[in-house]
């Protein structure tokens, strides 16, 4: 086997391994926190505080309807599929990294929309009793790739660009 392929699983098994962990992050929040009781700070800054979001990144779209949602799952899995191509044909390891990251965030709440139209958010983002905006691992994993890609494309440029 090549170590193309070979290369080609592993970033595969990495973004299987990334939507395993949101959504195993989900169910135990859903096992765990009673929906919209604010809990005890989980991390600096964050605490946890069980919602639904119907709609896309801080609430856009949220209670519009279950044809809107469903709406936005059709554009994320079109999205992911387009990610899945420039995963494939990219060749800078750093960016293929970068590209996984957001590809297995937006399947992570893809399949968490499957089942009833909305995502599980759970991890509340508070700064000097200033709440922020509520999230999951699937919108941190999508935010880390998205900053990695920002950066390798502007501000990082390899010797050979």
């Amino acid at each position: 086997m090549s170590k193309e392929v070979l290369f080609k699983i592993k970033v595969v098994i990495f973004i299987v391994f990334l939507v395993f962990l949101d959504l195993y992050s989900k169910h135990i929040a859903l096992n765990n926190l009673e929906y919209g009781n604010l809990n005890e700070t989980f991390f600096p800054l964050v605490n946890f505080l069980l919602i639904y979001n119907s709609g896309i990144a801080f609430g856009i779209f949220d209670d519009k309807g279950i044809y809107a949602s469903y709406f936005l799952l059709v554009i994320t899995l079109l999205i992911s599929i387009y990610l899945i191509w420039l995963i494939y044909n990219e060749e800078n390891f750093k960016k293929k990294i970068a590209l996984s990251f957001v590809t297995g965030g937006a399947f992570g709440n893809i399949l968490d929309r499957l089942n009833d139209g909305k995502v599980t958010d759970f991890l509340h983002l508070e700064i000097m009793n200033f709440s922020f905006f509520v999230f999951n691992l699937a919108d941190l994993f999508i935010t880390i790739g998205a900053i990695l890609i920002i950066y390798f494309e502007i501000i990082y440029k390899p010797k050979n660009d």
